[in-house]
């Protein structure tokens, strides 16, 4: 049986949405962050090296990171299902999509995250104002105007996609939500309609429903 390594307010949210849409029989095995730091827990390097999550095992298999967990379900269990045909424009789609979210989207706001939170860390009082003076000015002057730029090509993207691969829904659509979830929960909806859309296209899917069910609370300014 597939077993997902599920770490609470985590990317692996979206592993159980995917199982959830290939309806098959898997187990939830989770996992707490730290209450201070936010970490994962130790107990996560006794399933891979990194401590980190998503992880799935799978019989004797051990397999860590989003995009490879995607593509391993979707070539084992996948039966043709939430994938387009080769040599198609929506099958080059899907494949930059599917890499695109982890590879360019995911750091600027991850940098966003980390510059935020730096000026409320523990330090030394004189400290605070030189530590928030830089982590404005790198947020100003550069990871906020990354965040501006893939969200409005993204947002352009979906003018002429219902989906991220085209017409139908597919697994990159899955590997974008934490994405949008993310991105549009710290900056708001109102400019990003047809991202907003999406959120709302997959928010009404009984697979996406049933997978925050099966991982429990979800909150993704966590």
């Amino acid at each position: 049986m597939i077993v997902l390594h599920h770490l609470n307010n985590s990317r692996s949210q979206r592993i159980i949405w995917l199982l959830e849409e290939l309806g098959l029989t898997y187990e939830v095995k989770r996992y707490e962050r730290d209450a201070k730091t936010m970490l994962a827990p130790a107990e996560l390097r006794k399933i891979h090296p990194l401590g980190k999550s998503p992880v799935i095992t799978d019989g004797n298999l051990v397999l860590a990171e989003s995009g490879a967990i995607i593509e391993y379900l979707i070539d084992t269990y996948g039966k043709g299902r939430l994938r387009p045909e080769v040599g198609t424009q929506a099958r080059l789609d899907y494949n930059y999509f599917l890499h695109y979210a982890e590879g360019s989207a995911m750091p600027p706001l991850l940098m966003s995250l980390v510059f935020t939170k730096m000026p409320k860390a523990p330090m030394p009082f004189f400290m605070k104002p030189i530590v928030k003076g830089i982590a404005d000015k790198v947020k100003k002057s550069f990871v906020n105007p990354q965040i501006k730029s893939h969200f409005e090509f993204l947002e352009k993207h979906l003018e002429t996609h219902h989906w991220f691969a085209g017409d139908e829904f597919t697994a990159a659509d899955v590997q974008m939500s934490f994405v949008i979830e993310a991105g549009l929960a710290r900056s708001g909806g109102k400019s990003r309609p047809r991202l907003s859309g999406f959120l709302d296209r997959i928010h009404a899917r009984s697979a996406y429903q049933k997978a925050l069910v099966a991982g429990g609370p979800f909150d993704i300014l966590s």
